[in-house]
Formats: structure tokens, C-alpha cells, sequence
């Protein structure tokens, strides 16, 4: 069982969402807006949210952005009728987790959740190198107990490497354990989410650095 936001303004759609995750064991919540849905992320943890891009006042994406600045782990679905590479690229740029068109079955927005949810809890025990703390079980990282506010993905990403902190990681092996399918997805998304971490980790000072290895992939190793 997990908590679950649903932010969807058309009413109809909105109630077969909740109905469909509830019949999935979550405990679900919604709003209509990406203001109220904002508001209930900042009020209480929610484990995954489901989120439309097309809202009225903010959007999906704007949502997104908002989560991520303010260092929520929440894992984000967005959900949309734009199905174009720019709109898919923009959305997950936004910080989110998964990005799901209309017309979608409701199982397979279930299946995503499951997903989403099985990555993080599969993340096991607390690792550390350097000053840089990650725990899994609540999908955080840490530096000198200040926490470094990275998405589901990144954290994933960060994770990875971590666990094989000094040794090479390619591309492949990063999209399998962060995104589950390493043909379904660009594995130029990995330098991209790649690239966020690594700004996150100078941005808190984290004694730790994320090489880049010609033709092969990453390494991450102490700073210095």
C-alpha cells in the first residue's frame, strides 16, 4: 500500500483514477488543480504522484518544478494527450519519474505506479561514501544531515553508482535499474539525469565526484 496523489481536473477522469489506484490497495487523495495538489504534497508525504500536465492555473509541469525545488522525494507520474518527443523531454526536464499519453488502459497507469514504487523499495540498505549519506528507505541523500533534493530518477541514478563507488557503470546497466528498460528509453537520457546529479552534488559541497569514462559510461569516486 502507498500513498497517492491524483491531480486532474476533469472530474470524470479524476474519480476513475482514484477508484483505479484505490482497487490497487493505495491509500489515494485528490486535487483539481496543480495549486491544491501542491498545497496536499506540501501538507503530508505522498509516495507517488499522478499528475495531468494540462491543468488550469498551474501546470502539470509547473507542479513538477515546484516539487523538485523545494526537495520532495515524491515520485511523479505526468499524465497527457501531448505525445510529441519536445513535450515527453520537457516533462521529464520538469523532474519527473514517468510521463504517460492519453488514452492510456487504467492497469498499465497501476502497472507504472508499481514500478515506480518497486525501484525505490528495491534500493535496500543505507550507503555512504564521503560525506554523502544515502538512505533508500526514504529516498533521500544527505551531506552533513543537509539534504540534497534530487528526484526519484536521480536518486536512482546517484544510488547506482554509489553502490559501486570506484568502478565503471555503463549506460545500459543505469537505464535497466533506474528506468527497468534499457530498450524502451534514449540512453541519452542517463547523461542527462547524469548531468542534473552531478550539479546537485557541487551545489551541497558532497566530497564526491561522477566521472565520465569515454565509450563506457560513469564512475563515481571521492572528491579530491
Amino acid at each position: 500500500m502507498a500513498d497517492v496523489l491524483v491531480v486532474e481536473d476533469e472530474p470524470r477522469m479524476r474519480g476513475l483514477l482514484v477508484r483505479a489506484l484505490e482497487d490497487e490497495g493505495h491509500r489515494v487523495a485528490s486535487a483539481e488543480d496543480g495549486l491544491a495538489g501542491l498545497i496536499l504534497l506540501r501538507s503530508r508525504p505522498f509516495d507517488v504522484a499522478a499528475v495531468d500536465i494540462a491543468l488550469p492555473g498551474m501546470s502539470g509541469v509547473e507542479l513538477c518544478r515546484h516539487v523538485r525545488r523545494e526537495g520532495m522525494t515524491v515520485g511523479v507520474v505526468l499524465v497527457t494527450a501531448r505525445d510529441g518527443l519536445e513535450d515527453r523531454i520537457q516533462g521529464l526536464d520538469s523532474g519527473a519519474d514517468d510521463y504517460l499519453v492519453k488514452p492510456f488502459a487504467l492497469e498499465e497507469l497501476a502497472a507504472r505506479i508499481r514500478a515506480l514504487l518497486r525501484r525505490t523499495a528495491a534500493a535496500g540498505g543505507r550507503l555512504e561514501v564521503g560525506d554523502l549519506v544515502l538512505d533508500p528507505m526514504s529516498v533521500r541523500a544527505l551531506v552533513d544531515g543537509r539534504v540534497v533534493p534530487l528526484s526519484v530518477k536521480e536518486f536512482g541514478v546517484l544510488r547506482t553508482l554509489v553502490a559501486r563507488s570506484g568502478d565503471a557503470v555503463d549506460r545500459r546497466t543505469l537505464l535497466t535499474e533506474v528506468w527497468g528498460d534499457p530498450d524502451r528509453f534514449d540512453p541519452a537520457i542517463v547523461d542527462q539525469y547524469v548531468s542534473y546529479v552531478r550539479k546537485k552534488l557541487a551545489a551541497a559541497s558532497s566530497g564526491v565526484r561522477i566521472e565520465t569514462l569515454r565509450n563506457v559510461g560513469y564512475r563515481l569516486r571521492r572528491a579530491g
